[in-house]
């Protein structure tokens, strides 16, 4: 192989090498875009799952909405924020809550029942109200306290 041979291909291998690292950089560029879009996206999200929990929590407190509607409303947006926050004791009642509801129909199959299955099943909502109204108003103050506190409550 001749000088100039090798001096060629030493430039076509510094050129490649060039390109790969150009290209690297634009891939490593994308995926710092991507990550903070997404981390945007899941803040965005935290703070519409914020706004809804303070105004259902205000809401039950003022008993201007069905508590256990609330309750439930509630641990769908403390789920969606952090699964974990469930397991907390002022928590609880909601996936409590959920647990023993999760039985009853609702939106359109609600409407499929007869109103003697409907009203059954109100009751049945009602009374679960009335046995948990003290935990669920003292979750709903949980609820407003813990978004005074975000991100560190």
């Amino acid at each position: 192989m001749s000088v100039e041979m090798g001096w060629s291909l030493v430039a076509l291998a510094v050129l490649v090498v060039a390109g790969l690292i150009g290209y690297a950089w634009r891939l490593w560029r994308e995926v710092q875009r991507r990550e903070a879009a997404r981390e945007e996206e899941l803040a965005r999200a935290h703070r519409n799952c914020l706004e809804s929990l303070e105004a259902i929590a205000t809401a039950m407190l003022g008993d201007q909405v069905d508590l256990v509607e609330g309750a439930l409303r509630c641990k769908v947006m403390l789920d969606i924020i952090d699964p974990a926050l469930l397991d907390r004791e002022g928590f609880k009642v909601f996936d409590e809550i959920h647990r023993r509801t999760a039985h009853l129909h609702t939106h359109s199959s609600r409407q499929d029942l007869s109103a003697k299955q409907r009203f059954a099943e109100d009751r049945e909502r009602i009374a679960l109200q009335e046995e948990r109204y003290t935990a669920l108003h003292e979750a709903a103050r949980q609820v407003l306290t813990f978004k005074r506190e975000w991100p560190h409550g």
